[in-house]
């Protein structure tokens, strides 16, 4: 009698550890993250803060001349970015992030949730709080940080070689110091000027425009043949004559 009970009691234990392990199987493992983890997989219909986390990192994916929402609703739009996320780094593209998605993006980022290629101090040289722009300095510094993911976005599409950024936020007083408009991008913290490099103005502003750029300046454009400007502004306004743009 003692012997079946055993068995009996091994049978339930067997047949409990099969279950977890087939529920288990369908959300994305935990995985801990300096940053941000997610606990499980995203697919199209889904919502929630992981999904705007998510939407954040690849917000450098939206297709030519797009910009998708960080609005945490996971639709058509998200899914397709999410897809050309998964084939720049030769995952499995089928629009729905799960594990592999999300270790790709664990290497991207650094503790702070900055693209491993760019830094906040990149992105603002003026001052250390992000203050005196015309938005609060927490959301100056977040902007900035969805243009550090598109620049990453950008880097990469050019063969992950460095881009030099020459200015990103900037206060009143600093935007006036250095001769911008009134209404310049740069008070909101979403705009990167980039430097020549070992890419040219114009193949750098070509470029943006499959990258979540609605501002895109360059060669040609009034004050604007040393660099090439991109932004996130509201509406789409592209102009770098010299580049054909």
């Amino acid at each position: 009698m003692a012997k079946r009970a055993l068995r009996i009691l091994s049978a339930i234990v067997l047949s409990f550890a099969a279950t977890l392990i087939v529920v288990t199987a369908t959300t994305a493992p935990a995985s801990a993250d300096e940053c941000y983890s997610w606990g499980r997989s995203l697919s199209q219909g889904m919502t929630g803060e992981d999904v705007r986390q998510l939407q954040i990192r690849v917000s450098g994916y939206p297709g030519y001349g797009s910009a998708i929402s960080l609005d945490g609703d996971f639709g058509p739009a998200t899914k397709a970015a999410v897809t050309r996320f998964q084939q720049a780094y030769g995952l499995s593209a089928d629009g729905v992030a799960g594990p592999a998605t999300f270790a790709k993006i664990y290497a991207l980022q650094d503790a702070d949730c900055t693209p491993v290629h760019f830094t906040y101090a990149e992105l603002n040289h003026c001052n250390s709080t992000w203050s005196g722009g015309a938005v609060s300095a927490a959301t100056a510094k977040f902007n900035a940080l969805v243009t550090m993911w598109k620049l990453e976005a950008l880097r990469h599409a050019l063969g992950d070689q460095p881009l030099t950024v020459t200015s990103g936020f900037r206060s009143v007083a600093c935007n006036n110091a250095a001769g911008g408009a009134s209404s310049s991008r740069h008070l909101y913290g979403d705009a990167a000027d980039l430097g020549a490099g070992p890419h040219s103005l114009c193949t750098l502003a070509k470029e943006a425009r499959n990258h979540g750029f609605r501002g895109i300046l360059g060669p040609g454009y009034p004050d604007h043949n040393d660099h090439t400007h991109v932004d996130m502004r509201s509406s789409q306004y592209w102009s770098a004559p010299n580049c054909g743009i």
